[in-house]
């Protein structure tokens, strides 16, 4: 059917410009974190895209039950400004005609929504997690960014480098600051040269044609030592295995256990896709508005209906991660009370019928 067709294409058009908008807001927070991480040399500035993806990636499974919801609110609320609901009613398609395009699209976020919640963000997280631990572990001289001067995490130490040749490895215009034991040093070199141990792995810093100048803070003599060649080496961080979080985890690793906390995070992933039926029904029955009513009254309770949905939800989680006696069995009410009181809604909606029927007065006599 024609119309089935088109709420189909718009509504999918709607969600993909919806999320393209929450895309940038997301990049571009997220882009000022990394970036501050990198100004600060705990990871390398080539690698904020390939975080920022992973971290987008992570956080698709919330933002794209939200975007369908908002998606389907925006095109029914366009067809009932433009009077193409009247018409249709007019035509003998009401609202309960929707409901095969509206499960196709359910179905369609339901395996998006479900690959996302159940596979696909944990792996990004792990991933996440992974590079994350790396950069800790790696020395500080991998995060220095050319033209920054950079502290090291325990403050004993300050780079700078004038320019980097990504091909050579070589680093030109070198500065240096470090203090150990009391005593302070400057290395002035022209280029520098990382090398790795082929056999050991051990990671050490070659300058060449410098000087280095050594004292302590509050004397006046201090050392000066000119070089050809000059050799740091470069300690290494000893960082713990890498355990990951628990969105992280596996989902088929959750089910098997038993634990509160971890077979909280199994039901929540779950809700994330069951909530998509009942939100669907939600926009079904606040999208058709009247064409004299105000646009964004709708919407907005739609959201306010949405937001105290999803954070009961998360508070029913909470619940389970405290091994609250019942918590489970609250939470599939919750979700079942709101689907009901969506099918209501939907229900009064398909027999034009307000939303709230407010008992009229009768007058006296």
């Amino acid at each position: 059917m024609i119309l089935h067709r088109a709420l189909i294409r718009e509504v999918l058009l709607t969600s993909g410009a919806v999320t393209a908008v929450m895309f940038c807001i997301f990049f571009v927070i997220r882009a000022l974190g990394f970036l501050s991480q990198a100004a600060e040399g705990i990871i390398p500035i080539d690698s904020i895209f390939l975080l920022l993806f992973l971290k987008i990636i992570s956080y698709l499974d919330v933002i794209l039950p939200l975007m369908l919801y908002v998606a389907v609110l925006m095109v029914l609320g366009r067809w009932s400004r433009d009077n193409e609901m009247t018409i249709m009613a007019a035509s003998g398609v009401g609202l309960s005609q929707l409901l095969r395009p509206a499960a196709f699209l359910l179905l369609v976020g339901i395996v998006i929504v479900g690959g996302f919640s159940l596979f696909i963000a944990p792996m990004a997280v792990r991933a996440v997690g992974t590079i994350e631990h790396e950069f800790k572990s790696r020395n500080e001289i991998v995060g220095v960014i050319p033209g920054v001067f950079l502290g090291s995490r325990g403050g004993k130490g300050v780079y700078f480098v004038e320019s980097f040749d990504e091909q050579t490895q070589t680093a030109q215009g070198v500065f240096a600051w470090g203090r150990d034991a009391g005593r302070e040093g400057v290395v002035l070199a022209k280029t520098a040269h990382r090398k790795v141990d082929p056999q050991t792995g051990a990671m050490s810093l070659e300058l060449k044609n410098g000087v280095r100048y050594e004292g302590s803070p509050g004397e006046t003599e201090y050392r000066a030592i000119t070089f050809s060649t000059y050799t740091m080496r470069v300690k290494e961080r000893p960082v713990g295995k890498y355990a990951p979080p628990l969105k992280g985890y596996r989902t088929f690793d959750l089910w098997q256990e038993k634990g509160a906390l971890k077979r909280s995070e199994w039901w929540w992933r779950i809700s994330k896709i069951v909530v998509l039926p009942v939100l669907m029904l939600f926009a079904l029955a606040l999208g058709r508005v009247n064409p004299r009513e105000r646009r964004l009254l709708p919407l907005f309770w739609a959201l306010v209906i949405y937001f105290v949905y999803t954070n009961m939800v998360g508070i029913g989680i909470a619940g389970l991660r405290q091994g609250g006696a019942g918590a489970l069995t609250g939470l599939w009410l919750l979700h079942g009370l709101f689907g009901l009181a969506g099918a209501y809604l939907f229900w009064r909606r398909a027999n034009d019928r307000p939303l709230l029927s407010l008992p009229s007065r009768k007058s006296a006599g």
